[in-house]
């Protein structure tokens, strides 16, 4: 059963496919030069020397002559800037001021301001409090405390570091003015149930979700006397959720898929100063500890590499610990930077500069080194049975991890940091429990295996169909309706196909568009909140296709078996059975390519 998702009107999207200037979404990324009716620049997926990327603005869609890459304004976002499908519509939408009207069935009219909305007053207060800190008098003391740590006015231009004023009325008199209500205020996390300002004297540095909109605020007092925490942050709203927070990851999130690597710090003022020195590749989380929602952010950014630039205090090291467990599960090779005691990677870029900081990450521990040492700070590895314990412990912590190669070389490994015999060490890991990962974030109340494999196949299909035509031959040339067993799935796959039979280089958001029956179109938006892996695309869909292949030869096989051993055939129709079965048996599918 499909979970609640929101979908947009037809009419909306309508609007909105009309408004969207392919040139203006692909200008931030790509420098154009125009050729006649058509623009022309160097590809943005590939390396190469001679222009190749073509636009016909009256068109909707790009093409690569040299790689072949194609799709439109949806797709380009997708794949280039690792959104989903459902920020790629919305931050179009915010692009082109396009309100996206939510379809009437979809129980959200009385669930109070929307989105948009609060994104805006969000933007209003970000631009005030800057306004403050900068141009008024009542900015001049935060501004010095600032300075003498360092941050200069570029740094507080570059990330629109602001000021809230003492006077807890002063901005709410300021929304007054622009007839914005106190609930809405309220909702946005800027006032509390008494309807005072909730920050109030703090230096305040814009919280951005990926796509760069401000979504909250981390609050820091600069002054002693200032009630509460050194750091305050929003309160929970529809938009800032702390646990799913990557600070930064609007400024780093291009070059974390570029690079597959990733610096993770603690503070937001850290990955600030590392991403203005040209480490932007960093990111934070949002004063809490790192969680598998974090982790997934980045996995999905097709990461290889983590380094973890965490305080080297007790505390520091066991959230490196923790943190990198969660990569490490997902044969992400992490490395622990040894910053020097007392020392963040703010003070650390300021006292020494980025050299220094290059040099720590040149010089990181692998995650099972940094184990191994500090727990031999705990136990007594000298005697026999602090050995026992401390092999004992972290060989436990590896089987946890759920590729088996990097558990069995991860165990080897152990074996020699610890100078034990690899056969005093159990390389084989245990069986593991079943595990299938949560893919696309598809809300089911039970995980489908057959779910699962084909809306891999339909997510390929769907991001990668328009810039690589292939695959949708080879679709056409192995699966029909009859493999496909989920009842969704086959009817996106048939209307996919036919889509493409009348326009084949019709635009993902003209095919969702198109869609009537609102359980796909929640469907469609759902699949397509998580990106794919853009390494062998053609390898990873052929593999996926020949599973769906095999899966139905292997249920054939299983229903003839079936038929067989049931005593409502004659002896002469099991024997045809039988060779069925045994000419079925030898004829494993093969794909036609």
């Amino acid at each position: 059963m499909i979970m609640f998702m929101k979908t947009y009107t037809k009419e909306s999207l309508e609007r909105l496919r009309s408004r969207i200037d392919l040139i203006e979404v692909l200008s931030p990324y790509v420098d154009f030069s125009k050729s006649g009716s058509y623009f022309k620049a160097k590809c943005p997926f590939h390396d190469e020397k001679t222009p190749s990327f073509v636009i016909n603005r009256s068109d909707t869609h790009y093409h690569c002559y040299g790689c072949s890459a194609h799709g439109d304004a949806i797709s380009f976002l997708m794949n280039h800037q690792k959104m989903s499908f459902t920020e790629s519509v919305e931050y179009l939408a915010d692009k082109f001021s396009v309100n996206l009207e939510l379809n009437e069935n979809e129980n959200e009219k009385n669930l109070g301001p929307s989105k948009k909305a609060i994104k805006e007053v969000l933007d209003l207060a970000s631009r005030f409090y800057h306004f403050i800190l900068l141009y008024t008098d009542s900015g001049k003391d935060a501004l010095k405390y600032l300075f003498d740590r360092g941050i200069d006015l570029d740094f507080i231009k570059t990330f629109q570091i602001g000021l809230s004023l003492k006077d807890s009325y002063q901005f709410q008199k300021f929304c007054q003015d622009k007839k914005i209500t106190k609930e809405l205020l309220f909702q946005a996390g800027l006032t509390t149930k008494n309807d005072k300002d909730f920050f109030t004297d703090r230096i305040m540095i814009p919280i951005k979700d990926a796509i760069g909109c401000v979504i909250g605020f981390t609050a820091r007092k600069y002054k002693e006397d200032t009630f509460g925490g050194k750091y305050i942050n929003s309160p929970e709203t529809i938009l800032f959720k702390k646990s799913k927070v990557l600070f930064g990851l609007n400024y780093s999130r291009k070059n974390i898929a570029k690079q597959r690597k990733v610096i993770i710090v603690e503070g937001q003022i850290d990955a600030f100063r590392l991403i203005y020195f040209g480490f932007s590749i960093t990111v934070a989380s949002q004063g809490t500890a790192f969680t598998i929602d974090h982790a997934q952010q980045l996995i999905n950014l097709g990461i290889n590499q983590v380094y973890l630039a965490l305080d080297s205090d007790a505390a520091g090291i066991e959230a490196a610990i923790k943190t990198g467990d969660l990569f490490q599960k997902n044969a992400i090779e992490t490395y622990i930077l040894n910053l020097p005691p007392k020392m963040d990677p703010d003070s650390i870029l300021i006292e020494y500069g980025p050299k220094y900081f290059e040099k720590l990450i040149l010089e990181s521990s692998d995650y099972l080194s940094f184990l191994v040492e500090n727990l031999s700070k705990k136990i007594n590895i000298k005697s026999p049975s602090g050995k026992n314990e401390l092999v004992q412990k972290v060989a436990l912590r590896i089987k946890k991890w759920e590729h088996p190669l990097m558990v069995h070389e991860s165990l080897r490994k152990l074996a020699k940091l610890t100078q034990t015999p690899e056969k005093m060490i159990p390389i084989e890991s245990e069986a593991p429990n079943v595990y299938i990962k949560k893919e696309a974030d598809l809300s089911f109340s039970d995980i489908n295996p057959d779910l699962i494999l084909e809306t891999d196949l339909l997510r390929q299909l769907f991001l990668q169909g328009t810039s690589k035509p292939e695959l949708i031959e080879i679709a056409k040339n192995n699966i029909t309706l009859e493999h496909f067993k989920v009842r969704v799935c086959k009817n996106l796959y048939s209307k996919y196909m036919n889509s493409n039979k009348e326009n084949f280089s019709k635009d993902l958001l003209a095919f969702a568009i198109d869609l009537e029956n609102a359980e796909e179109r929640l469907f469609l938006s759902e699949m397509l909140q998580k990106k794919i892996n853009l390494d062998k695309i053609k390898e990873n869909f052929i593999n996926t296709i020949q599973k769906i292949l095999d899966r139905y030869w292997m249920e054939k096989r299983e229903e003839i078996k079936l038929k067989i051993h049931s005593a409502s055939f004659s002896d002469d129709e099991v024997l045809e059975l039988a060779k069925e079965f045994d000419d079925l048996k030898n004829q494993r599918p093969t794909i036609v390519l």
